[in-house]
């Protein structure tokens, strides 16, 4: 019994000299100042910025057409490359015309038939003409003129005839009714087609230039009315260039302009549309597209925060991070802003001089001290030192 409360004593004293020890060791550490996180930084400048919109938008073709024949026959040559590119008055496609070509000279054959018999007619009533009233009858002489006007009226009714023959002579040979893209062809040599049929032979496009449909929500365009009345926003709606963001995230290096608005509102979705139109030389933009498209409405004086650089809080509200005055992490929150192609701008909280945290916001909380390091934001949209080091100065070695 003895000897066990001898070892749990001399447990419980040991326990206590490393626990002692250990303590020892954590104080110094406790005591030590945090180490300053390095980040970098860019100072805030007042200026006036652009006030932009991002809105979403589809793209269709600038003209389209359903290549229908006018008359019925049989296809005996598809004279395109089906996806290629084709010209106004390019030939299309060929329907046999050997009937339209008979049809075209029987009409000229009953011109030629009606032409025969004015002559007659016009002897007979020339004749009856000089002998009315000594030697002909009134009525004679009216069954002569009328002789006269039926044989002039035919000729006129074959001539006719003749024209309709060879307009769908004419129609035999389909051709392209503006510059474009073509379709893949439905019918092929051999089938036959019917005139004004429902199904299209194809389709062509033309998409230089091309449109871009964009649609707005009517409470955004009252707000924009409103600011430009008042004064908080300089310009204009709709009257800023448009510039065009691709699927695959890059700008569009063309700048399109407005073409058409609706006046009413849709009652299903309360938005209305926007029709851009947007050079397109080398068919980058096609049908069909999903696009977002960015368009300056006007400008305001404040401070421009980068995207990259913001964040926004539980309640929606835009937050950045700045350098306070003693060195220290400052989260600042803003109730207002408005975007402005890859910022946001600010009127208020914020003064020039003020150094906002681009970089090494991943390591850094509320009030912790930092190391800050001017940078800039390059036309890539990628954070760089301010001032880059010297070819030379990176090739020499570090003194020992």
């Amino acid at each position: 019994m003895i000897r066990r409360l001898f070892l749990v004593s001399s447990a419980l004293a040991i326990g206590g000299c490393l626990a002692a020890c250990s303590d020892s060791s954590k104080t110094p550490a406790a005591g030590a100042a945090q180490q300053a996180a390095a980040v970098g930084v860019i100072k805030m400048t007042k200026g006036d910025f652009p006030i932009t919109t991002i809105l979403p938008g589809r793209a269709e073709a600038f003209q389209t057409a359903d290549i229908r024949p006018q008359v019925s026959g049989l296809i005996t040559d598809v004279a395109f490359r089906e996806g290629g590119e084709v010209k106004k008055g390019d030939l299309l496609y060929q329907i046999e015309d050997a009937p339209y070509l008979a049809t075209v000279a029987e009409a000229r054959a009953a011109i030629a038939k009606a032409e025969a018999s004015v002559p007659s007619a016009q002897s007979n009533f020339d004749r009856y003409q000089r002998l009315v009233g000594s030697g002909a009858t009134q009525i004679e002489f009216e069954t002569a003129r009328t002789n006269l006007l039926q044989a002039q009226a035919e000729v006129e009714s074959a001539k006719a005839a003749l024209s309709s023959a060879e307009i769908d002579l004419g129609h035999t040979k389909i051709v392209a009714p503006f510059d474009g893209v073509i379709d893949q062809t439905a019918y092929n040599v051999g089938n036959v087609v019917a005139a004004n049929q429902t199904t299209a032979l194809t389709t062509v496009r033309q998409l230089d230039p091309a449109y871009i449909l964009l649609t707005e929500s009517s409470t955004n365009l009252l707000r924009l009315r409103n600011a430009i009345a008042t004064g908080e926003i300089k310009g204009n709606a709709g009257n800023g260039a448009f510039r065009l963001l691709l699927e695959n995230g890059k700008e569009y290096d063309q700048k399109g302009t407005l073409d058409m608005s609706k006046s009413v509102v849709s009652e299903t979705t309360g938005t209305f549309t926007i029709r851009v139109r947007f050079p397109n030389p080398e068919r980058v933009i096609l049908p069909g597209m999903y696009v977002r498209a960015t368009l300056e409405l006007g400008s305001e004086s404040g401070y421009a925060l980068p995207q990259l650089a913001t964040s926004r809080n539980a309640n929606g509200e835009l937050t950045a991070q700045f350098v306070s005055a003693d060195g220290k992490v400052e989260n600042r929150i803003f109730e207002s802003s408005s975007p402005s192609n890859n910022a946001w701008l600010v009127t208020d909280g914020i003064k020039d001089g003020d150094q906002l945290i681009v970089s090494g916001l991943q390591s850094i909380t509320a009030g912790m001290p930092v190391k800050p390091t001017e940078m800039k934001i390059n036309d890539k949209g990628i954070v760089v030192p301010l001032q880059q080091p010297a070819a030379g100065d990176a090739q020499k070695p570090a003194a020992k």
